[in-house]
């Protein structure tokens, strides 16, 4: 007896070579689909993005429905519809654009218009008539790519939409998601395939062919260009695959902004191709700076084209004549921006002159200015946070209540003052020589500690920068949890365990470590008119 189980495996195959490293999910998928093997009335297609789910599907659907000329009758025996949430902005932007999109795979636009669908009862009204069909052989595929994340949807979407396969027994229905959650479809064995995250050698596999591969090297052959492209992905993939490339599409477009820089060295001769360590030790520059992958998130520095004593004139000018307007400074990143307008004063008999200096731009020679400032790219509460963590990790905890607390003299007590410091006699020599505490590496604190020296010192620390600034208010947020989560996830903030360690980020007894430096600090605590050497303990 023959079996009734085919698979075309030819289809399959050509499928594999486009997409490598998904021959489990192609043939998964091509299982549950074709007609002739196990098809099922719903499938939940689910995993990150950037997996390939929607390209597989696509080009799987594409397949089946063609044949390709395979001669084996399969022409015909399936069709599909895919539907895109992402382009339709209300629920019934997306029954209309499902009962368009079968239309059109139906090919039904001779046969009258398609009336207007409002609601789920009016969506499986018009999808039974456009979808009767006495051949239960061919079946007809109905995807709806990102349905969880459709605008406005209704909480019965979902269930209403897995049940059109039991009023219509050839739709078979294919939901597309990130993340599902538990029994999404309210009802039973609804079968799920998983499409997990690449891993480092699917990346250097994927990568490794076309149209990722780059064209050979001057001066070397096209498989040394081939083994340095590989271990060049590999080595981009460990640098920048959990900071700034988490996709394939983002790994692609990293390694291709970073080739031509990497292998700069090859092309002008002063390297080989098979000297991988070398290269890599020449421009490690690049692996650490992320402005060569994003340039727009860099600042701005506009070079000047006057030479250094104009510009160091016009912007230093060591005598301003009375009624003259004083040079308003502007320092963004790299450049500094001055505008003035000066009206210089002669003696009566020499008469008067005017005169008028434009706007003039000079770049700074420092090669650390192009860094970003913590000050201009953190919001306030994050500032504060950072601070209240820099001084909760120098100071010893019994110095809090003396330092942040009112209740004694009803002011707070800065620079370590009254805790028990002794004066010694012009002549008399310290035993001891006691190292300042932001020289010394920072210590660990509980979290509940920071919190609450950001509560004591806020409303101080807040009103001071908005007299800086001339603002009746910073405008400073009580949302702590997202600040502390910012800091954590750039780093400033370092969770070393405690109770907990394991646990929620925000437990009262994890343990904590700030950071960033004392230059760093300092800065961050001028931009918010805090001094913060004011507040240490010596």
């Amino acid at each position: 007896m023959a079996s009734i189980f085919e698979l075309p495996d030819d289809l399959l195959a050509s499928l594999t070579e486009s997409f490598p490293c998904r021959d489990a999910q192609i043939r998964a998928l091509g299982t549950l689909l074709y007609p002739r093997a196990a098809p099922c009335r719903n499938l939940i297609i689910h995993g990150t993005e950037a997996t390939g789910k929607s390209a597989i599907t696509s080009r799987l659907l594409q397949v089946l429905r063609d044949g390709s000329g395979t001669g084996d009758g399969s022409d015909g025996l399936i069709n599909y519809a895919i539907v895109k949430s992402v382009e339709c902005v209300t629920a019934r932007h997306l029954f209309e654009r499902t009962v368009g999109s079968v239309a059109d795979a139906l090919d039904l636009g001779g046969r009258g218009a398609i009336g207007r669908c409002e609601t789920l009862a009016a969506l499986t009204v018009e999808l039974t008539r456009m979808l009767q069909n006495d051949d239960t052989d061919k079946r007809f595929v109905l995807v709806f790519d990102g349905i969880d994340r459709q605008r406005e949807a209704p909480p019965t979407l979902l269930p209403a939409l897995a049940r059109l396969s039991e009023i219509i027994p050839t739709l078979t229905t294919i939901f597309i998601l990130t993340a599902p959650s538990s029994t999404p479809l309210r009802i039973s064995s609804t079968p799920h395939l998983y499409f997990p995250p690449y891993t480092k050698s699917d990346y250097i596999t994927i990568l490794s062919r076309a149209p990722y591969t780059p064209t050979p090297l001057p001066n070397t052959t096209a498989q040394e260009t081939a083994d340095l492209w590989t271990r060049f992905a590999a080595a981009v993939h460990d640098a920048l695959s959990k900071a700034a490339s988490r996709s394939l599409p983002g790994l692609a477009r990293a390694c291709a902004a970073l080739w031509p820089r990497f292998t700069a060295p090859v092309a002008a001769g002063t390297h080989r191709a098979r000297e991988f360590t070398k290269l890599l030790v020449a421009a490690r520059a690049y692996f650490q700076d992320e402005s060569v992958l994003e340039p727009g998130i860099t600042l701005a520095s506009t070079s000047t084209s006057t030479s250094k004593s104009t510009s160091t004139s016009s912007t230093h000018t060591p005598n301003t004549a009375p009624g003259s307007t004083p040079l308003p400074t502007t320092t963004s990143g790299s450049a500094i921006s001055t505008r003035a307008n000066t009206v210089e004063a002669k003696s009566p008999g020499r008469g008067s002159t005017s005169t008028n200096t434009n706007t003039k731009t000079v770049t700074g020679t420092n090669p650390g200015s192009g860094s970003k400032d913590l000050a201009a790219l953190l919001p306030p509460t994050a500032r504060l946070l950072l601070i209240a963590a820099y001084l909760a990790s120098h100071n010893a905890p019994r110095h809090d209540q003396t330092i942040f607390s009112t209740w004694h003299t009803g002011r707070r007590r800065r620079g370590g003052g009254g805790i028990g410091t002794r004066h010694r006699a012009a002549g008399s020599a310290s035993k001891h020589r006691k190292i300042a505490r932001k020289l010394l590496g920072p210590s660990a604190f509980v979290l509940e500690r920071m919190v609450a020296i950001y509560a004591a010192t806020r409303r101080e620390w807040s009103s001071s920068s908005s007299s800086r600034d001339g603002d009746p208010g910073v405008g400073v947020d009580g949302d702590v949890g997202m600040a502390i989560a910012t800091l954590a996830s750039l780093r400033l903030l370092v969770r070393v365990g405690g109770v907990g360690g394991a646990g929620d980020a925000m437990d009262r007894g994890g343990k904590w470590r700030v950071g960033v430096g004392w230059e760093v600090i300092r800065g961050v605590g001028r931009s918010m008119g805090v001094e913060v050497e004011e507040w240490l303990v010596e």
